[in-house]
């Protein structure tokens, strides 16, 4: 018998991390605590492509941060730094007004009408960031998500020979990250958007790569919203509003120059629309997004109301069978008729 494998009846709000969620880039509380000079990082790791070029090397733009976070660990500057401490970091982060609550009220929006909840509609967070899944995991918006694609380090890496050796060391060195684990980037992201869309991240027996029907696919394109803070995110914007989605962008109230930014992303239709990275109830941003998952709530339920009337047909009826009234609207018997005629009343 034919099936499907999910309902379809999921919405995903899919964040950006940095700009988006925060007016800042997540790793100043680590800067902060080791007193490095944040500015002069970024400075230095934005030259890294250019001065190793010179040399002969080419290095990807998308993971010279990560390698000179890793160079900062050699060196000195940041000896010692571990996933705990990165988690430790992230319960540092400042969010934009009106988070983390705004991801609880958001899943209300679902329910704001009874039709929703007989179609048991649901809505999930998911968080796709170049930055550092650890100290996302340790702030305070991770228990509100549903998931979280980011950049990872690795401890202790396995020495060579690892595969011959039978017991565990009985005192490990110090946890320190040595390697990179996990590299998201500006183009990368997109397939944790098709991850999301496949159901790869509740099912891991489903491949990303595999091919599949676009009614089996958990969280259809159409079911999605994408929100970001700018041109580095296009690819992802792509995505969603080509299968069907939206794509959100915000912009910092106090930044004339993300607001001009994001219009011009919206006059290119990159876009759905912007607006100020506000969160609060009241904001433009909130009744964007709430009225947005309205739309797709109310597309879900015409779709499986259509689906249900196009495949329950009506059962069989016998022919000699007559309504109710249908004695009422028999034609009136050739004696009544006479009758009528003599000009009885």
């Amino acid at each position: 018998m034919a099936t499907t494998l999910f309902t379809q009846n999921t919405i995903a709000l899919i964040w950006d991390f940095d700009k988006t969620l925060i007016p800042d880039y997540m790793q100043s509380p680590l800067f902060r605590r080791h007193g490095l000079d944040e500015a002069n990082f970024w400075a230095e790791t934005n030259a890294l492509a250019a001065r190793y070029r010179e040399r002969g090397y080419h290095l990807s733009p998308e993971i010279a941060y990560l390698n000179h976070l890793l160079t900062h660990v050699q060196a000195g500057p940041l000896a010692g730094l571990s996933n705990k401490i990165l988690h430790a970091c992230g319960a540092e982060i400042k969010f934009y007004p009106g988070l983390p609550e705004f991801f609880g009220l958001a899943r209300g929006y679902v329910r704001e009408k009874p039709k929703y909840a007989e179609h048991g509609i649901t809505l999930e967070h998911y968080i796709v960031s170049t930055g550092l899944a650890p100290m996302i995991r340790g702030s305070a918006i991770a228990p509100h998500v549903d998931g979280v694609w980011a950049c990872e380090f690795i401890e202790n890496p396995l020495q060579p020979g690892f595969l011959r050796q039978k017991d565990l060391p009985l005192d490990p060195p110090a946890a320190e990250i040595a390697q990179i684990g996990m590299v998201i980037d500006n183009t990368t992201k997109t397939r944790a958007i098709f991850e999301i869309n496949k159901g790869t991240n509740k099912n891991p027996a489903i491949d990303v790569n595999a091919k599949m029907a676009a009614e089996d696919r958990r969280i259809p394109l159409q079911n999605m919203i994408y929100i970001a803070d700018g041109p580095s995110d296009v690819p992802s914007f792509a995505v969603v509003e080509g299968g069907g989605g939206r794509a959100y962008a915000v912009y910092n109230p106090a930044r004339p120059d993300e607001f001009a930014q994001n219009d011009k992303l919206l006059q290119t239709r990159r876009i759905s629309g912007y607006g100020p990275a506000d969160y609060t109830p009241t904001s433009s941003t909130a009744q964007w997004l709430q009225m947005h998952v309205h739309h797709i709530c109310d597309r879900i339920v015409a779709d499986r109301e259509a689906a249900v009337a196009q495949k329950a047909t009506k059962p069989p009826r016998h022919l000699n069978e007559l309504p109710a009234d249908e004695g009422a609207r028999r034609p009136v018997g050739r004696e009544k008729q006479a009758s009528f005629l003599d000009g009885e009343k």
